[in-house]
């Protein structure tokens, strides 16, 4: 039995014109091509498009997907790596959710008692936090990464730990904007992404359109999107427009 590739777009929610791109980049061509010029898919490229989207959903480029898939040489036994990876991955962001509400169940007190928060355990703030994420999550946008790799290199533990505090503490007060109703280019909101372009641009000038793709990643980059999601429903598409609202009004 095969499908023509609208089918297939349908039954995937992948774009037609992304499967044409898979087409075209060698990485999923389709079982063959009617006279019509219209693909068609049988359902040994359903199972590979599927194990595609299983690893772009685990944030793996396209490039490195291709290895992995002209590596392999059991399907069955793919598919079960592929879901020890799902596994794992699903419990590393379980760690996160609980790592932030617990942070959030600490900041909440503190605001209510009106004294200083108090970490007792710093290291609470971070568990499930990778620091491969941080260079994973960057790949789109090389020259920042290695920027904040040279940045990062010049800091020393405890201002690392420093950073990543007060980053956590920016996204959860992002969360509490959002739950309090806030518009995504209301003045608080815009506040908070303010501190965040500033710090950008501490480790390397940004330009607007770069800025603009940084935004679109928070939705269309797998990894950003499951840490804000991670956090509070409809955070990453919070952040996004946020973003694309601060560019608008203050760097055009």
């Amino acid at each position: 039995m095969a499908w023509p590739i609208a089918e297939v777009a349908r039954m995937s929610r992948v774009t037609a014109r992304t499967l044409r791109h898979y087409d075209e980049i060698g990485l999923l061509p389709p079982a063959w091509i009617g006279s019509n010029g219209h693909r068609y898919y049988e359902e040994r490229q359903l199972l590979q498009l599927q194990q595609i989207l299983v690893l772009r959903a685990l944030g793996v480029g396209l490039t490195e997907i291709a290895r992995i898939l002209g590596d392999q040489v059991d399907e069955l036994e793919a598919l079960r790596g592929h879901r020890r990876r799902l596994l794992a991955e699903r419990d590393r962001l379980d760690a996160l959710a609980t790592t932030v509400s617990r942070t959030i169940a600490d900041l909440e007190h503190s605001r209510k008692d009106g004294t200083p928060m108090t970490i007792n355990r710093p290291e609470n703030l971070f568990e499930g936090i990778q620091p491969d994420d941080i260079d994973a999550s960057l790949r789109e946008f090389p020259e920042h990464a290695e920027a904040a790799r040279r940045a990062t290199a010049a800091m020393s533990p405890a201002e690392i730990e420093a950073g990543q505090r007060e980053r956590t503490a920016r996204m959860i007060h992002l969360a509490e904007l959002m739950a309090a109703g806030h518009p995504a280019d209301a003045e608080p909101v815009q506040s908070t992404i303010d501190e965040e372009y500033q710090l950008l641009r501490t480790i390397r000038s940004v330009a607007t359109g770069e800025f603009l793709a940084i935004a679109r990643s928070c939705t269309e980059n797998e990894q950003w999107s499951a840490a804000y999601e991670a956090i509070a429903p409809g955070l990453a598409a919070y952040q996004r427009a946020a973003m694309e609202a601060y560019a608008a009004a203050r760097l055009s």
